[in-house]
């Protein structure tokens, strides 16, 4: 029962952690890229239908602070807890079935990871290396 509720929280962190890299990148790089694209009347129409984004994109270090640390933490869980308390497999009656959920979740949580740092990137690096490179 406890390796059942281990293995729940592991994939509701995961699950989670995409969640909040997908907020990032809706909220924050996604319109910055957009914009650089020359797509500003899409951005536009996109703030004025979910104007919730303002709102998240005026607090973006404490969103990419909290998904940054939630990404952490499955990672953590992942490859270091997860292992430790793991037993025995999932069922008897399906032997695979614990491989193919473990895959599936480290797939959500490495495109968590690659979502949340195209994101970031976005948000905070491009505008410094763009401005950066316009220079003569």
């Amino acid at each position: 029962m406890a390796t059942l509720q281990n293995k729940n929280a592991s994939s509701l962190l995961s699950y989670f952690s995409l969640f909040c890299s997908v907020g990032t990148l809706v909220c924050c790089a996604l319109p910055s890229v957009l914009v650089l694209a020359g797509l500003g009347a899409t951005v536009a129409f996109t703030l004025s239908a979910l104007p919730w984004l303002v709102a998240l994109s005026h607090h973006k270090v404490w969103t990419f602070a909290i998904s940054g640390l939630l990404i952490c933490a499955s990672f953590v869980n992942m490859y270091w807890l997860a292992p430790r308390f793991r037993t025995q497999s999932c069922s008897p009656e399906y032997p695979g079935a614990c491989a193919e959920v473990s895959r599936l979740s480290k797939a959500v949580l490495w495109f968590s990871a690659v979502l949340y740092a195209a994101g970031f990137f976005t948000a905070f690096l491009l505008g410094p290396v763009l401005t950066r490179l316009d220079r003569p």
